[in-house]
């Protein structure tokens, strides 16, 4: 079967009578836009569009990656720009209870009164992008068996990534399309000393909470602001006080004209993981067993930390970036498993895949090698998910604060003992600091009383496993079936000194001799399992190494199939560089009412109910009633907007994301999509996907009348108006 790059069937099948791709869905990656650049003036772009291919020119290159979340560049000074809920971890980690930030924001008034976003925060500049297919897929080739590939893949990618560092202050990435039928090395320049700049109150940046997260209508003022230090040199450094702020090469622009419906709008960003090229099992996996039981099993968390933390502040202040996560993900999950059952995503999704087979059949030899990989892949499926459950429990035990600081700890005294080139990705040279900061801010997220539930939690969930499923050495461990065992096991873990951060430094640098001979009841968990979960890596590495060989060749087909009815592709997202175009839009809920596409200030007020989180500032309040609206109302919803609707496609690790208007102006940032589009992820629904931002004029808003900050908005060019 034919392995060329997924990149030629674009650009045959987008140079096909113009194009066919339109504005709406498609997360494009940068090598795909000349193609794309009919549609992209048809939706409305005045700059041209090889501009846009210039990923280190204007604006692209003001776009950066927060390593989960996007942000960019607004001033010259590495003034930076995201949601309020991407910055929301350094916010928490800032916070006690005698000075909430969470609840009473934060406003740097010069440059000095920054604070750190923590040891662990991190601006990822683009550099550059290189193709390097060909040299990863000869290296997979030459293997004999699956664990062979994945060493292979392993080995390269280590390689390439160390000769992609060699220049210091970067940080490199191999990213993997279409299941390893293309290749490409990202580097980028990696900040370390990462502070935050400003954060509205919690009543503005979260307004309306879980109540309102994925709705529509949206009153949000999701957005706050970092800044990037480097040295005095000019290149990365730790965070130090006589560090001075990065002068990006590129910065984004406050847009000079109003953005209204219909306009062009597009998004850049690092959109984290799409599933559209899944297999009609591996969805079945996801919308019968995965996303229930995650749902579930989160529920049961928030419940069990929520009501801790009423009785504690200091539960309630340390785990609320844990709490918002977990109440993220299972809304998510909810609401896509209500998009699959309305869609008929199982239907869909067997149509396409049985569509795609029949054609096969007909393909000669070069089909019959994609039927056979389709094959493979199913019974890879069948592996995982005869294990699922052992995985979840044991995986999730495994995590909590406690145990996961003594099995990454003992991991790296055994890694250590290798040259770098031979440990495992995560515990090389190039990983000391993250792992050094995660230990560093360990203690401003973990109660050792709330981690002692959380771990009796998932014993419990490890206790109902059947016996095929159960690991020796946890039950030897464990010694019994009963709460009395849970107990026992429970007290012996919680005089581990790991609960320090003195300790915890001291162990980053022990070898792996002192750790088998201490008596440290967490560490001996760690020694005790470590050979387990070193086996159960070796079983994943091999299941991945079947994968390697046969993802490629199924995916491929896959895009031909497309290709010859003259279809657009563009690869799942993987948390690589992407961009995404349309139009601000309106839409239709279920039961038939029509949305409009911009909410407005008054709404904010109307909504308010004085109790979280409905609770808006008494500043809002009355500069709403004094319509006081500093000069940013627009002139036909007659005040100021507030949230806007788009069509264009978009998805976790999006958040952040600068949203651009037709002359690459900044006119919002991307922070959520509607209820109705979550199922996008799998099945893209054209009809009912919009993505959810919070308009520039709204934020500049906010920064003069609310919570004021003249200091940023003269920064960003754009002072307060009258």
């Amino acid at each position: 079967m034919r392995t060329t790059l997924l990149t030629a069937a674009i650009a045959v099948s987008c140079a096909a009578a113009g194009g066919t791709a339109v504005a709406g869905e498609g997360m494009w990656v940068p090598q795909q836009l000349p193609e794309i650049a009919g549609p992209l003036r048809k939706a409305g772009l005045r700059l041209d569009p090889k501009q846009l291919a210039d990923l280190t020119g204007d604006p692209l290159g003001a776009v950066v990656s927060l390593g989960g979340c996007t942000a960019s560049f607004v001033s010259p000074q590495g003034l930076v720009v995201t949601n309020h809920h991407c910055a929301y971890g350094a916010i928490q980690l800032n916070s006690t209870p005698e000075n909430n930030l969470m609840v009473d924001g934060f406003n740097a008034a010069t440059p000095a009164d920054e604070i750190t976003a923590g040891p662990s925060a991190r601006v990822f500049a683009l550099d550059s992008i290189e193709d390097v297919t060909d040299r990863v897929q000869a290296a997979i080739a030459a293997a004999s068996d699956a664990p062979g590939r994945t060493r292979a893949l392993d080995d390269i990618e280590k390689s390439l990534i160390a000769g992609c560092e060699a220049d210091a202050g970067f940080r490199c990435r191999l990213y993997s399309f279409a299941g390893g039928n293309t290749y490409r090395l990202f580097k980028n320049l990696e900040i370390r000393d990462v502070r935050l700049v400003y954060a509205p109150p919690g009543s503005v940046g979260a307004y309306g909470g879980e109540i309102d997260n994925w709705m529509w209508p949206r009153h949000t003022g999701d957005f706050a602001f970092y800044r990037a230090y480097v040295g005095r040199d000019g290149k990365p450094a730790a965070f130090a006080a006589d560090n001075i702020p990065y002068q990006p090469k590129r910065f984004l622009k406050i847009a000079d004209r109003p953005l209204g419906p219909d306009d062009f709008v597009m998004v850049a960003g690092y959109p984290g993981r799409t599933d559209r090229y899944a297999l009609v099992e591996e969805f079945r996996n996801t919308e019968q067993w995965t996303y229930p039981t995650i749902a579930r099993h989160y529920k049961a968390l928030t419940a069990l930390v929520g009501a801790a933390g009423d009785k504690d502040p200091e539960i309630e202040v340390k785990y609320a970036s844990t709490m918002r996560g977990w109440e993220n993900v299972l809304k998510n999950y909810d609401g896509q498993l209500a998009g699959f059952a309305r869609t008929g995503a199982a239907a869909t999704k067997l149509a396409e895949e049985t569509a795609v087979l029949a054609w096969l059949a007909g393909q000669g030899a070069d089909g019959e090698a994609a039927i056979a990989a389709h094959e493979q892949l199913l019974a890879l499926n069948v592996q995982a998910v005869a294990t699922r459950e052992r995985d979840l429990a044991l995986g999730q035990f495994n995590n909590t604060g406690l145990l996961s600081t003594a099995t990454r700890l003992y991991r790296l005294a055994i890694e250590r003992a290798k040259p770098d080139a031979q440990r495992e990705q995560g515990y090389q040279q190039r990983d000391l600091p993250t792992i050094e900061g995660g230990m560093q801010q360990m203690e401003r997220r973990y109660v050792p009383a709330m981690d002692r539930e959380l771990q009796r939690y998932w014993l419990g969930e490890y206790l109902k496993l059947p016996a095929a499923q159960r690991v020796k050495a946890v039950d030897a461990w464990l010694g019994g079936n009963d709460a009395r065992a849970v107990d026992r096991a429970l007290d012996r873990l919680g005089r581990s000194a790991l609960t320090g951060n003195d300790e915890r430094m001291k162990w980053l640098t022990a070898d792996r001799a002192a750790f088998e001979s201490s008596k440290d009841p967490a560490i001996r968990y760690a020694v005790a399992v470590m050979p387990t979960l070193l086996a159960l890596e070796q079983e994943r590495k091999a299941r991945a190494g079947d994968s390697l060989a046969a993802r490629p060749v199924y995916l491929q087909a896959v895009a031909d199939y497309k290709k010859s009815r003259g279809e657009f592709v563009y690869p799942d997202a993987n948390s690589s560089l992407r961009l995404t175009f349309g139009n601000v839009k309106p839409y239709t809920k279920l039961d038939g009412t029509p949305q409009q596409p911009f909410t407005k200030l008054e709404e904010v007020a109307a909504k308010h109910t004085g109790q979280e989180p409905f609770d808006a500032p008494q500043a809002l309040l009355d500069a709403v009633a004094a319509k006081r609206y500093g000069g940013l109302a627009d002139r036909r919803l007659k005040t100021v907007p507030v949230n806007f609707l788009s069509d264009l496609d978009i998805t976790g690790g999006n958040s952040g994301s600068p949203v651009l208007d037709a002359r690459g102006r900044l006119v919002g940032l991307a922070f959520d999509g509607n209820w109705e589009s979550v199922s996008s992820n799998w099945v893209f629904d054209p009809v009912m996907t919009r993505m959810i931002s919070v308009d520039q004029r709204y934020m500049r808003w906010i920064m003069q009348e609310v919570y004021p900050a003249p200091q940023l908005l003269k920064e960003m060019g754009v002072p307060a108006k009258e």
